[in-house]
Formats: C-alpha cells, structure tokens, sequence
C-alpha cells in the first residue's frame, strides 16, 4: 500500500510562498499520476495540480503561472511549489497517488492526511 506524508503547511501573507512537499512510500515511478488537491471549509475537495509518470503536468485554472508541481524520483517525493498565494488558497492541501495495476488496470487511489495553508490578507 502507497502511503503519502504531507509536509510544508503554514500561515502566509498575501503575495507570499510556500512549498509543499509529499513524500511516498514507494517509487513515485510506479504512480502513474501524482496530485495536490485541497479543500477549503464548505466546500468539495478539488484539483491542483498533476504530475504523471512520464512528467506530464496539469493545473487548475486557478493556480496556473503561480503554482508549480514537480517530483524527485530518488526520493520519492512530489512538490507543489505556490508562489503569489492569495487568501481564496486557504484550504487543506492532500497529496494524491493514482496507480494503476493488477491484471484488469484496476485504479488504486490513496491520499495523505493533508496539511493546512493559510493565507492572510
């Protein structure tokens, strides 16, 4: 079973950056996608960011040009790098492993706790 870790959450003014990282128990290689997706209070969890096997990258709309998803294979780590944070960001951020496998392609599908990111206005 993939476990995911999150890491990097905190509070940020407005215009800030943090990095987030998340790191998995088992070669990110053999995830055939890897996503942040967060969570604001009263509202349903969405995309972030994407990042497959083969570095292929997708972003919400609304992160796009601030956000940045990346991965380091040797250490089995994702990151989502946030530049130009603003408040509507302020949710809990999950990592996201997609994998599929088994004799069918059956999708497996595993999350972190998550980690919280505040911005302040």
């Amino acid at each position: 079973q993939v476990q995911l870790v999150e890491s990097g959450g905190g509070l940020v003014q407005a215009g800030g950056s943090l990095r987030l990282s998340c790191a998995a128990s088992e070669s990110i290689f053999s995830i055939n996608t890897m996503a942040w997706y967060r969570q604001a209070p009263g509202k349903q969890r969405e995309l972030v960011a994407a990042i497959t096997s083969a570095g292929t990258r997708n972003y919400a709309d609304s992160v796009k040009g601030r956000f940045t998803i990346s991965r380091d294979n040797a250490k089995n780590t994702v990151y989502l790098q946030m530049n130009s944070l603003k408040p509507e960001d302020t949710a809990v951020y999950y990592c996201n492993a997609d994998q599929i496998k088994g004799s069918f392609f059956r999708l497996y599908t595993y999350w972190g706790q998550g980690t919280q990111v505040t911005v302040s206005s």
